[in-house]
């Protein structure tokens, strides 16, 4: 089966997939989750917005030089309130939490289209939040095979979606909070700086 692949790439951080949690205490995750996915493939392909599901990206590839520890400060989503005399005070707390941020991270889609392969090919995509904006550099004609285990053109990670003995758990669909399963299929050398 021949793929068309699109590679994109930035020369700058983006936060890692799936980093909400605290990776000073939870070092989170290195690949992209069936969610993720599909808010890309709904990006590139808006005509999909009202199917549910994965239906023209058949794989995927994430790799990066490093992942750079950033301080970010947040605040709770609730307020607290304090009475002083007659007059409330509100305060939100605030907390300073560690991202992990993907540098210089390149992301391989695989198409088994031309044509969608070409109007990827034409679009930028946000890897996980909007200002993470990754370019398209080229489009390659391969094999599956190629794909799936040339470790000099195509190394990455890349959670395959599928549910058998290898998989895990990997978190909540956010449309249908259906569990999502996977598997990691690691392809040559994923990071490239150590």
């Amino acid at each position: 089966m021949t793929y068309y692949v699109v590679k994109y790439s930035g020369p700058f951080g983006f936060i890692k997939p799936w980093t909400a949690v605290r990776d000073s205490e939870t070092f989170s995750q290195q690949f992209l989750t069936p969610s993720i996915v599909e808010g890309i493939e709904k990006k590139l392909f808006p005509e999909l917005l009202g199917n549910e599901g994965i239906h023209k990206i058949v794989g995927h590839r994430l790799a990066y030089d490093q992942v750079s520890g950033q301080q970010e400060v947040i605040q709770t989503r609730g307020w607290n309130s304090t009475r002083k005399g007659r007059e409330f005070l509100f305060d939100r707390p605030k907390a300073i939490l560690i991202r992990g941020v993907l540098q210089n991270p390149t992301l391989l889609l695989a198409f088994t289209s031309k044509e969608y392969a070409s109007r990827a090919a034409s679009q930028h995509v946000c890897l996980c939040r909007n200002e993470d904006i990754m370019y398209p550099d080229a489009v390659i004609e391969t094999s599956r095979e190629a794909f799936e285990g040339d470790e000099d053109l195509f190394p990455g990670f890349e959670l395959v979606f599928e549910k058998n003995d290898k998989s895990f758990l990997v978190g909540y669909h956010r449309l249908n909070n259906e569990p999502m399963y996977g598997w990691i299929r690691v392809v040559g050398q994923p990071v490239t700086n150590f």
